[in-house]
């Protein structure tokens, strides 16, 4: 067996345990929407391809895990295609949707065409079955809600069924004045930096009942709401936790998650705080001229799953905005309904720290970045090469990830292990000479140095250990004057 064979063969079997991203390798399912149905945890989100100039052009895949074992993530295939009504020729992407079960029992899918300006529903009987088209959310008139006097652009949906039964559409995007231009040219004008907004729908899960109105503020709006500096910008998404309403929404900063709390679903938000930022920015208070990772446009929300509550997220990978993989991270809601910042991990849905022994793939690390620092990840295709002196998770073939440009300098950071009687670290690397070194703490003093020679293919390179048991994180720092790519390490 090859050292690249021997590393998938130990990945595999260590799948007792769970870490982030916490889907296969080279699935990427940004914009993940967290709903418990039955018993499991379904995951809604969008599809993105590596190496894509565009934001999700993939189907509809809708991954589900058992509540009592988030170790067992399984797919049954595709949900809803993109080819269909409304985008025969598959041009336009499906952007972040949601699900939600109505009134009647079945499963109500809300989702829009990129910039569209319309919201579709699909349904079914089941929460990850084929979906089917059954409209689009609509005035009493017919008139399709994004076309209205007082509608802003669709964009994001997120739908809301409360214990009542009364349902709730939430929707809004903050474009910049850049943005607004462009879509301006495209004919959309219900699009500013004024924030999101909320309807509330008949029974039949797609009729506007009431008249839509503005939820939190933009950028434009929010001088003197103590939303200031955290506006809304996308990503709207609402949960009911111990009697009030709470807003997930991502900020005009776009790598952050934050939350608004009200007594009421339609109004009276309040600005509660950041739950996670995806280069863990403002995390101990740390700015972005330190963050810790590649970070740009972050969607989720946040869900009780088996007694525990979880923040659902994306990071990015391949150096652009495009290839973005789903992540978790457990949160404490306190006795006073405030939810702490929580930082980027590799264990995320574990349970606990993963275990200081065994073989893992360099793909799950959740701090990377260059001598320099990390960067905010750009979109499309052209400004790819800023990052050519930056490291990133990308594929080396396709559906398998590794690290790679790895320059002097460059560190891969995962959290937490449990670390017990350590005694060799091993790695598999290509590429350039030197060493790379291991410590516990972000630039540190290492506690082991592993030397390597030159090399085109992958090989296996190891030293002797010694760190002091307990929970700690491993930093990997190249030291050497190549490139090198990073395929994963061994803790013996």
């Amino acid at each position: 067996m090859t050292f690249e064979e021997s590393v998938f063969y130990n990945v595999c079997v260590m799948k007792t345990q769970v870490y982030n991203p916490y889907l296969p390798m080279g699935t990427y399912i940004p914009d993940g929407e967290p709903r418990v149905f039955g018993g499991r945890v379904y995951v809604y989100g969008s599809h993105d391809k590596c190496g894509s100039v565009r934001y999700c052009p993939g189907d509809y895949t809708f991954w589900s895990a058992p509540t009592a074992d988030l170790k067992k993530w399984t797919l049954k295939g595709c949900s809803y295609p993109r080819y269909g009504i409304g985008n025969r020729l598959g041009f336009r992407c499906m952007w972040a949707p949601d699900c939600v079960r109505g009134t009647d029992g079945k499963y109500y899918l809300y989702y829009s065409f990129d910039f569209h300006n319309r919201i579709n529903v699909a349904c079914c009987d089941t929460p990850d079955g084929k979906f089917e088209y059954c409209g689009y959310v609509k005035h009493k008139d017919g008139k399709p809600y994004g076309k209205g006097k007082s509608d802003i652009m669709c964009f994001d949906p997120a739908a809301f069924v409360d214990d009542d039964k009364r349902v709730y559409l939430y929707s809004g995007y903050s474009a910049n004045d850049d943005l607004k231009r462009m879509l301006n040219r495209r004919g959309i004008r219900n699009v500013d930096g004024t924030g999101g907004q909320v309807a509330e729908l008949e029974s039949d899960m797609m009729t506007v009942k009431s008249t839509p109105k503005m939820l939190i503020p933009g950028y434009k709006n929010s001088a003197g709401t103590g939303f200031e500096g955290h506006e809304m910008y996308e990503a709207s998404s609402m949960r009911k936790i111990g009697g009030k309403y709470y807003f997930i929404y991502s900020t005009r900063l776009s790598h952050e998650l934050a939350y608004a709390v009200s007594e009421r679903p339609d109004e009276g938000f309040k600005y509660g705080g950041v739950i996670i930022s995806n280069g863990d920015i403002g995390y101990d208070g740390r700015s972005e001229r330190d963050a810790l990772n590649y970070w740009g446009n972050v969607h989720g929300s946040i869900e009780n799953v088996g007694g525990k509550w979880y923040v659902f997220y994306h990071r990015q990978t391949n150096k652009n905005e495009q290839t973005r993989q789903g992540c978790a991270e457990e949160i404490t809601i306190n006795p006073d309904g405030s939810i702490d910042q929580v930082e980027m991990t590799s264990c995320g849905l574990n349970g606990g720290p993963l275990e200081g022994k065994g073989e893992y793939p360099a793909y799950i690390a959740c701090n990377l970045m260059s001598a320099s620092g990390a960067l905010k990840c750009k979109y499309g295709p052209f400004s790819r090469h800023k990052y050519k002196y930056h490291p990133c998770v990308t594929e080396y073939e396709k559906g398998k990830q590794c690290i790679r440009d790895m320059r002097r300098g460059a560190v891969a950071g995962f959290k937490y292990f449990c670390l017990q009687d350590l005694k060799k670290v091993g790695l598999i690397v290509r590429g350039g000479g030197g060493k790379i070194k291991v410590s516990t703490e972000l630039r540190g003093e290492p506690f082991a140095s592993v030397y390597i020679t030159p090399s085109k293919k992958w090989e296996y390179f190891e030293t002797e250990a010694k760190v002091c048991d307990g929970v700690s994180a491993l930093y990997f720092e190249y030291d050497g004057d190549g490139v090198i790519d990073f395929l994963s390490f061994e803790l013996q």
